[in-house]
């Protein structure tokens, strides 16, 4: 069906300064106070955000159906306050395209108003990771299948109205492309964008294998750091920091790999290292499990769920290091159906290795709601497969670090 899209505004501060040619592509001086320009509502034709610039996002805005937004390397974006209806955001539409590719010299930056951060820095010097909540998020949303409830083959991302002309996810094009996400760092976000919904840092909903998503970062985020509605695209080198609930949280059906990633738990009350859920469902786009390898777990005193297992999920989890949990870490098999998936060796695990804390044991890591202990041949699937050290220098499997030095993350000693 034909989409009807509502007007958008446009405002643009004078006096331009001429700039070098796209082939030399030089970084902005930074101090360079350059223009701010506001962008609201549904953009309907092809745009270019300049690195020259720094682009303000009042309330939602969305990357319409046909449209391809290009956000030069190097440039800021900035999120207005404002709750519910009001949250600022950049949702990419089915049928739209975000073309984001930065570079580890020059990396996009998505933060909030509130930041001091100015045109050629990589960070402003009034937040922290502690600051969270300021701004919304971005949505990437496309046409790979999800399962969801009642057999439907898409659903209204959350805290989108059902009554927008946008917000819609999921289908049938597994191969679906969305654009590409290349070094983005996404700050402070989070806000509240619906009832009782907090937004992701990065939320991709129904996002097909076309989409390039590699090297994010997000910092300071109220809600999880990244999390996969469905779809199919593959993501790596990915980096959550400091988040208020889980780090990286998997939904409806996911079916692509997720390499190369740091979840450095934060805050108060951190949730979930890792939240995977299954299916919502019936119909199912997929049988065979999701992949997430290469992943270092950092925790805090607070951390005490490595991994939640739920819904009957289908997951391969290889090559994880956890250090720096308290001795009430573990991965919680969370249901019947996800044990059941684990005797089926549809939940897998290999090459795990944990620094325990004082107290704690390898076979204390694993367990049901509760913490009742699984059945020993049930236990032993994960057990077998866990390795403890004394110390993270000792580890042989988790991330390469290395490939994060661009991050803000590193940049303050997080890791």
């Amino acid at each position: 069906m034909k989409k009807l899209f509502l007007p958008f505004l446009t405002v643009f501060a004078l006096g331009f300064a001429t700039s070098c040619s796209d082939d030399d592509d030089p970084a902005p001086d930074p101090g360079n106070e350059g223009e701010e320009i506001v962008k609201q509502g549904v953009l309907t034709e092809n745009e270019t955000w300049t690195a020259d610039n720094i682009y303000i996002l009042d309330g939602r805005v969305v990357v319409g159906e046909g449209v391809t937004l290009t956000i030069e390397a190097g440039t800021i974006i900035k999120g207005e306050e404002g709750q519910e209806t009001l949250a600022s955001a950049l949702i990419v539409d089915q049928g739209g395209r975000l073309i984001a590719n930065g570079t580890a010299e020059r990396p996009i930056i998505f933060t909030s108003i509130q930041d001091n951060i100015q045109i050629g820095q990589t960070a402003g010097t009034n937040l922290t990771e502690d600051d969270f909540g300021l701004w919304g998020g971005v949505i990437i949303l496309g046409r790979a299948p999800i399962s969801v409830t009642g057999g439907n083959l898409t659903a209204q991302i959350e805290g989108i109205p059902a009554n927008e002309p946008y917000g819609q996810y999921g289908g049938d094009d597994p191969d679906d492309n969305s654009g590409s996400l290349q070094f983005v760092s996404i700050r402070h976000g989070g806000i509240t964008i619906g009832q009782d919904n907090e937004i992701n840092g990065l939320t991709l909903g129904g996002v097909g294998a076309g989409t390039t998503i590699s090297n994010i970062e997000v910092v300071g985020n109220q809600d999880d750091g990244i999390e996969w509605f469905g779809g199919t695209v593959n993501a790596s080198n990915l980096l959550v920091w400091a988040q208020q609930d889980d780090g990286l949280d998997v939904d409806q059906a996911y079916s692509g790999t997720i390499s190369n990633a740091v979840v450095i738990q934060g805050g108060s009350e951190p949730g979930f290292a890792l939240e995977l859920d299954g299916p919502e469902g019936e119909t199912l786009p997929t049988t065979a499990p999701f992949t997430i390898e290469n992943v270092t777990v950092i925790g805090n005193s607070e951390s005490d769920i490595i991994a939640d297992l739920r819904d009957g999920v289908l997951c391969n989890l290889n090559n994880i290091l956890v250090h720096g949990v308290n001795a009430n870490a573990w991965v919680r098999v969370n249901g019947a159906d996800s044990q059941a998936e684990l005797v089926n060796d549809r939940i897998a695990f290999s090459n795990w290795e944990v620094v325990l804390a004082e107290g704690a044991t390898i076979d204390g890591l694993i367990a049901a709601n509760d913490r009742v202990a699984l059945p020993a041949a049930s236990a032993s699937k994960f057990t077998n497969n866990v390795t403890a050290i004394t110390s993270a220098d000792e580890a042989s499997v988790g991330a390469n670090l290395s490939v994060f030095s661009w991050t803000y993350a590193a940049s303050k000693g997080a890791y």
